[in-house]
């Protein structure tokens, strides 16, 4: 009996479509878990891929959101990992949240950035950012490209990669110089 089965009853129950599978695993999870908390389910009209967001809520959803909501993430791949292995020809997303933490979470790197980016404009030189999962970095990238007078870029390699922010007028120095 392989670890699907185990976790979530056998495999007689096919589901029949992704959002069944999402609750039939979420409920699985929950129950072999001992987890006290509840979830909906819902849409997210996406024009490319057909998306949902989960919305967990209870006694223990605190404990999905600490340590940088290792706990949710989990969750989330997991759930996304199975709906690729059961609908490989269906693109699906899933986003987990619970209490509107991500959006908490966002409105705190966009304040961290904010200050970095004043300070790059006061002082004129570049500042770094520690290294970024890609779906920060994207936040980081969209939030600094509201304004013009910075510009930003990942640097590095693999997974985790810093962001380099600076003035705009150093990328038209830069250009000019490898001009010569």
């Amino acid at each position: 009996m392989g670890l699907m089965n185990k976790l979530f009853g056998g495999g007689d129950k096919k589901a029949k479509n992704p959002k069944a599978l999402i609750v039939q695993i979420l409920n699985g999870l929950i129950e072999k878990g001992g987890f006290d908390f509840s979830f909906d389910t819902e849409e997210v009209t996406d024009q490319e891929i057909e998306a949902y967001k989960v919305n967990f809520y209870g006694n223990d959803e605190e404990m999905l959101t600490q340590k940088d909501g290792m706990l949710l993430e989990a969750i989330q791949l997991f759930v996304k990992r199975a709906l690729q292995h059961s609908f490989p020809d269906t693109p699906v997303n899933v986003m987990c949240d619970s209490n509107d933490y991500r959006a908490r979470e966002n409105e705190n790197l966009e304040a961290m950035i904010d200050k970095l980016k004043q300070k790059v404009l006061a002082q004129g030189r570049p500042v770094y950012v520690k290294a970024l999962p890609p779906k920060e970095r994207r936040v980081v990238h969209q939030f600094l490209s509201r304004d013009e007078r910075v510009k930003s870029r990942s640097i590095g390699d693999g997974h985790y990669k810093k962001i380099k922010i600076y003035t705009a007028s150093n990328q038209a120095n830069q250009n000019a110089n490898a001009d010569d």
